[in-house]
């Protein structure tokens, strides 16, 4: 372990003494390790999207400083793995790496060095690229999928290609990429991905249309626990939701919906409601016709756990 293990029950003061120690501390000094698989992509004539692995749990890492060119530029907490350096120079190469730090401030070496050049600006562009046609995703593993797309089009070229998951952003590709392997995925999970194209003035097409991958059970693991072959249909005034229960071995009978990312009701079911393993709940909805929903819902599990999240659907209501 590379934390100090604490000393007895004494207390630190009478330890020191107790082994006849001058000075005593149970500061940690040791650094983190350098972050890993640091990526750096090239997003607009002024903006480079920067990448790296998360540190092992046991580092301690509290945040990580990203350099360009040696200088500080961003720092971001634990949890985040990529950001954007923006206020950039086109046409120009930068060098990138990336520091980790941990709570007692103790800072790792940089990682390896990444580097990407900035393409030429494009005087008034605000002319979007086309969306990729077609995308496709497959799971590779419990813990990674490849995502494909289709080559978009753009009046000045495109200049990335964005990965997106629930609509969260994840993953940022060069512009002659058209497929790429996603890690750090959760087993036995549904995902849906969509891809969207940027040019250099940072104009972002729409989404292509979406893919699902639902990765493997990792080794020792029991079935899926993710609700599946999830369907939304909207009406006036309602919303219908229908799902496959995930198989627990025995009746899963809670449910919790998640709307545009945020919970919003939890669904029960009483005994002897549910047969054939298939679920269905209406919503009652006031908001206006237009307004764009997107739906995913997980199972409240035997042991009271919640499980996976289905895959997400994206649904206008209706007038």
């Amino acid at each position: 372990m590379r934390r100090p293990a604490p000393l007895p029950a004494l207390g630190l003061a009478a330890a020191c003494a107790a082994v006849g120690l001058t000075a005593c501390s149970s500061a940690d000094t040791t650094p983190p390790a350098a972050p890993a698989g640091i990526t750096a992509q090239a997003g607009s004539a002024t903006s480079v999207h920067v990448m790296w692995q998360p540190a092992p749990a046991g580092e301690g890492v509290t945040n990580y400083q990203v350099f360009a060119a040696g200088r500080l530029v961003r720092e971001l907490p634990a949890d985040r793995t990529m950001v954007d350096v923006t206020g950039l120079v086109p046409q120009t190469a930068y060098v990138f790496t990336v520091r980790a730090r941990d709570a007692a401030g103790n800072t790792s070496a940089p990682g390896a060095e990444a580097a990407a050049t900035t393409p030429a600006a494009r005087a008034e562009d605000r002319t979007p690229p086309t969306a990729p046609a077609r995308t496709t995703a497959r799971a590779d593993g419990p813990r990674s999928a490849v995502v494909s797309w289709s080559a978009a089009s753009d009046d000045t070229g495109v200049t990335a290609y964005d990965v997106y998951q629930g609509g969260v952003r994840i993953h940022t590709a060069g512009p002659a990429e058209t497929s790429t392997a996603l890690t750090g995925l959760q087993p036995e999970t549904a995902y849906t991905f969509t891809v969207r194209a940027r040019d250099g003035a940072d104009n972002s097409s729409p989404d292509g249309p979406a893919a699902e991958a639902t990765t493997a059970a990792a080794p020792g693991r029991g079935p899926g626990t993710a609700p599946s072959d999830l369907t939304v249909t909207a009406s006036p005034g309602a919303v219908t939701i229908a799902w496959a229960a995930p198989d627990t071995g025995r009746p899963t009978t809670e449910y919790e919906l998640h709307v545009n990312g945020r919970p919003v009701t939890v669904i029960q079911f009483g005994a002897g409601a549910l047969t054939g393993g298939r679920a269905e709940h209406r919503l009652t909805v006031t908001e206006p016709p237009g307004t764009v929903w997107e739906l995913k819902l997980r199972a409240r599990m035997p042991d009271g756990t919640w499980g996976a999240y289905s895959a997400q659907r994206r649904i206008v209501l209706a007038g």
